[in-house]
């Protein structure tokens, strides 16, 4: 089915936004309800599911937080997600320095956690039960940590040297939280741990001559922008500006050397991309350009480009119940991507002109000779 995605004509996401979509999320309890954030500051929430039953439909906005809400972002929303446990309540951050946690049926925020810089990321764990933890990454090298249950943001976590443009918890490990940073490297901290730092990541796997100038200990030559655990948490996917995707084993750290070949990756801040979940093989869906780039994560092959977007695609969410995927773009449209399910008619090929045998399989002779299979 995932081989077989194409821009579905008959599916539409209403067009509430004005300006472009940077960030989508799926709410994970029924796959049925959609966030997407905006660089106005405005969310959206929209309803996936099909309630006309009719073969065409557009998926509605049930709501948003517009320019007129008294709380809406200031600045552009760079990261929403859905509480991982139920969709009374969803997280947004902005570069307006702001963390908000929304009341879904009221859209006021039950609280607000403010940072002295701009926020580019921010994660909670989809797995935890002991702990109720939202990873920040920001403007500045602390990665800071917010409780839910207390309100405070007391925890941090220090050891990179500049901004932090991703944070992913795993879905594996409840307290193991990875980082990806600007000044090239990620991170793997246990957030129990009082000096916190599990591992930094070294794509050449501890083989460096000391004769290079290269700094040790870099997962990417450049600003790390982009990151991802695969479902099982078993390895986490890096993309760098490099123009570099990296597969790393998460619980030894080392670089698995899956080449991507060149993953052209212009963007100034964290890059949304997503992993299939409960495919095999698993893809990656990685936006490239206008375009999205579908890779098979554990052999580096390029599938296909999925071209559809009048400008840059800034993130990419899968939907794993249908194996659908949905793009936001820089040109305002959310973008649904459904695997094509029937072999079309040739247009020139009218239903009358086709042996009856062919219109119903019923009155089709399945028999062969032997002869013609030769």
């Amino acid at each position: 089915r995932v081989l077989s995605l194409e821009l579905n004509k008959d599916r539409d996401v209403e067009r509430i936004h004005r300006s472009g979509i940077n960030t989508l999320d799926i709410e994970p309890v029924e796959g049925r309800y959609m966030l997407s954030g905006g660089s106005d500051g405005v969310i959206v929430l929209y309803d996936l599911e099909n309630l006309s039953r009719k073969p065409s439909y557009t998926c509605k906005a049930l709501c948003s937080v517009g320019r007129s809400h008294p709380d809406v972002h200031r600045f552009s929303v760079e990261t929403v997600q859905w509480y991982p446990h139920d969709t009374g309540m969803f997280t947004s951050s902005s570069f307006d320095k702001d963390l908000k946690i929304w009341d879904t049926n009221t859209l006021q925020p039950a609280d607000v956690f403010h940072f002295e810089g701009t926020v580019y990321s921010h994660h909670m764990s989809p797995v935890a039960t002991k702990h109720c933890l939202i990873a920040v990454g920001t403007k500045s090298p602390k990665v800071q940590l917010c409780d839910l249950k207390s309100g405070s943001c007391s925890h941090i976590l220090q050891g990179h040297r500049q901004e932090v443009l991703a944070v992913s918890w795993s879905p594996r490990h409840e307290y193991v939280l990875a980082t990806a940073s600007a000044d090239s490297k990620v991170k793997l901290w246990d957030v129990r741990r009082a000096s916190g730092c599990l591992t930094t990541l070294d794509q050449h796997n501890g083989e460096k001559s000391k004769a290079s100038s290269e700094a040790a200990n870099t997962a990417h030559n450049g600003r790390v922008n982009g990151l991802r655990y695969t479902n099982d948490g078993l390895h986490l996917l890096t993309i760098g500006t490099d123009d570099r995707m990296r597969l790393w084993n998460s619980s030894t750290g080392e670089n698995t050397l899956v080449n991507y070949g060149k993953v052209c990756n212009e963007s100034r801040k964290g890059l949304k991309f997503t992993i299939s979940c409960g495919c095999n093989p698993e893809f990656a869906f990685v936006p490239y350009g206008s375009a999205i780039a579908v890779y098979t994560v554990f052999t580096g092959e390029l599938i296909t480009m999925l071209r559809g977007h009048y400008s840059t695609v800034n993130c990419c969410v899968f939907q794993p119940n249908f194996q659908e995927l949905y793009s936001g773009s820089k040109d305002c449209n959310i973008l649904a991507w459904i695997p094509a399910l029937r072999e079309p008619v040739p247009d020139d090929i009218s239903e009358k002109s086709l042996p009856q045998q062919h219109l119903n399989p019923a009155y089709e002779d399945a028999w062969s000779s032997s002869d013609d299979e030769g």
